[in-house]
């Protein structure tokens, strides 16, 4: 494994972990890893090759063999499979929840692991997930633990999705997360939780401005 410096920003969905974590790597000119970007594009593989979500085997397979393109770009991540643009297609609540099933399977994780690990090239990378600080880069130079309630969290995604044109239900999306957060905290590989080293930072009363600013400030020695 590479010796470059990584930051890891983990927390439940809808936790404004990837904004940050993009912001700072755009801020520090680093690598960028939107490691459940990774689940959403294997399930949507996984749909597009009729392979069901229970197939941890075909699932497996189809994870080694992945066809994928991450490219940060202004307007945000572009994620391409196979040729195809999804960027739009895998930020639904349905794709979500779609990656959060495969997610949970020991063999899909395996697969994945190494290909999460070769983001990590000079000058440094930051990533953010569920278990970037605990399972995927267990000795990164900072953690971060960052979660919200699940209320803000449903807020915030209503209106990411209002604006990127999808269609959503306020009600829906607090019941979707909150589904979300027990099967992921209680999966049996790699649960949702803080790494024991991990800042931990609740930012329901906090803008984006202000938790990049505050999480900035930390790793200023970098």
């Amino acid at each position: 494994m590479s010796n470059s410096p990584v930051i890891t920003i983990d927390g439940p969905s809808g936790s404004g972990k990837g904004t940050i974590a993009q912001l700072l790597a755009k801020d520090l000119g680093w690598h960028y890893l939107d490691s459940g970007a990774i689940y959403r594009v294997l399930a949507q593989a996984a749909i597009k090759h009729n392979v069901g979500f229970a197939d941890e085997q075909k699932l497996a397979e189809i994870a080694h063999k992945l066809d994928l393109v991450f490219s940060l770009e202004d307007e945000g991540l572009v994620v391409i499979l196979e040729g195809e643009d999804i960027s739009t297609i895998i930020r639904s609540e349905q794709a979500g929840n779609a990656a959060s099933k495969v997610a949970s399977l020991p063999l899909v994780r395996a697969a994945l692991l190494d290909r999460q690990r070769a983001f990590r090239q000079s000058p440094g990378l930051i990533t953010d997930g569920r278990d970037m600080g605990t399972v995927v880069f267990p000795d990164a130079n900072y953690k971060v633990f960052l979660t919200a309630s699940a209320q803000i969290r449903a807020e915030r995604r209503y209106k990411q999705l209002k604006e990127k044109g999808i269609e959503s239900n306020l009600p829906d999306l607090v019941a979707e997360i909150s589904e979300r957060d027990i099967r992921d905290s209680q999966r049996k590989v790699a649960p949702l939780r803080p790494a024991d080293d991990a800042l931990q930072l609740d930012s329901s009363s906090m803008g984006i401005d202000a938790v990049f600013k505050y999480i900035r400030t930390l790793c200023a020695d970098i």
